[in-house]
């Protein structure tokens, strides 16, 4: 069946919405010193369909007879100069900069070295990932490569390509105090003034309220002194920070909607405004329609939702009462992006979209 998010520019009695969630310190923030890593390594694509290294490359030719020697197919470097089936790949793993465990999984991006014009169709045969400072093998990699952009063919994707066989532990280790960095998009005096007030308020351990246990030090950097009565329970004391709601710091930014689509996370910054539309996006469908659209009862609220204007202005609605709506129809992450991208794409999206990054 398909399901409905209805975009509300009077009072109805349809559904009532609790106000979307509120976000934690953890997901705008890092430690100082703490920091993605980068691992990579050579690897071979087969499977092509014609469109890979030719055999006459001899960059391409010796890994791949090394590899079937390995297998158990001894070949010479000259029975392969007519394979075309075959690429020298690059394989990159980015690990988050919360770091990695034996058997995690990553994404991996596999990028054309030499001449092969399409890595379509291809598998990655399996391939050990390294340390740029070190040989030590951290993962292997291995799987059917996916095309993210049809436009761009001599780069692919696989999904959960990396397995990891050695930790990667980027966290520093919190003892007496630590700083605090914000992410970029979040930065200001205001809103680290406003997590550090948060933060102690939350957090003020002692009994002389003229001390305080997190100061900020620039538009992006909170010191967090642990308390006495704390000591030897730091990384409990820390988590506990990390748990620090910074919904009211948010609402002091400029608006602005910040994915991750490999977390899927969404912090939306300042009070950002959604117009009405009619997007259909698989089995969704976005519309100013009211009351619900013929044979879509609403009082089946797993198919239906409301969402009320914002009080300020009868045209527009709450963006984070959109987002609840999603969370209510059980809409995955990477869709919720995918809607808010096209949203954003016909000027209904009232603030500044970042993805990944990118603007």
């Amino acid at each position: 069946m398909r399901r409905w998010i209805v975009i509300i520019t009077a009072v109805l009695a349809l559904a009532t919405l609790d106000t979307h969630a509120g976000k934690t310190l953890r997901e705008i923030s890092r430690v100082r010193g703490e920091g993605a890593s980068v691992i990579q390594g050579l690897g071979l694509v087969v499977g092509l369909k014609g469109t890979g290294d030719s055999g006459s490359e001899l960059m391409m030719a010796r890994p791949l007879a090394e590899a079937l020697k390995r297998l158990g197919n001894p070949v010479s470097v000259d029975d392969l100069s007519s394979s075309k089936s075959v690429a020298l790949v690059m394989v990159t793993c980015q690990i988050p900069r919360a770091g990695a465990k034996t058997d995690d999984t990553f994404p991996i991006t596999v990028s054309v070295l030499n001449s092969a014009k399409s890595l379509e169709g291809g598998t990655l045969l399996i391939s050990p990932l390294v340390s740029v400072r070190s040989p030590i093998v951290y993962a292997f990699a291995q799987g059917s490569l996916k095309l993210p952009n049809e436009d761009l063919p001599t780069v692919a994707r696989i999904d959960f390509g990396a397995q990891m066989v050695r930790d990667i532990n980027t966290t520093p280790s919190i003892e007496g105090s630590f700083d605090l960095i914000i992410d970029s998009n979040f930065a200001g005096w205001g809103p680290v003034s406003t997590i550090a007030s948060e933060i102690n308020q939350q957090y003020l351990l002692t009994a002389d309220r003229n001390q305080t246990i997190a100061k900020p030090l620039d538009a992006r950097t909170i010191h967090v002194r642990v308390p006495n009565t704390e000591t030897g329970k730091a990384p409990s004391f820390f988590g506990d920070i990390m748990q620090t709601d910074i919904s009211s710091a948010l609402r002091k930014l400029p608006e602005k909607v910040i994915c991750d689509t490999s977390t899927g996370i969404i912090v939306i910054t300042g009070d950002v405004q959604v117009s009405p539309a009619v997007i259909t996006h698989k089995d969704l469908t976005i519309t100013t329609t009211v009351p619900a659209p013929p044979g879509v009862p609403a009082s089946r609220t797993s198919e239906f939702a409301a969402i009320y204007a914002a009080e300020s202005d009868a045209d527009t609605s709450r963006l984070d009462d959109l987002i609840a709506a999603f969370d209510q129809l059980d809409i995955p992450p990477t869709e919720q992006i995918n809607i808010l991208s096209m949203l954003h794409d016909a000027g209904h999206l009232h603030a500044t979209l970042i993805i990944d990054g990118k603007e």
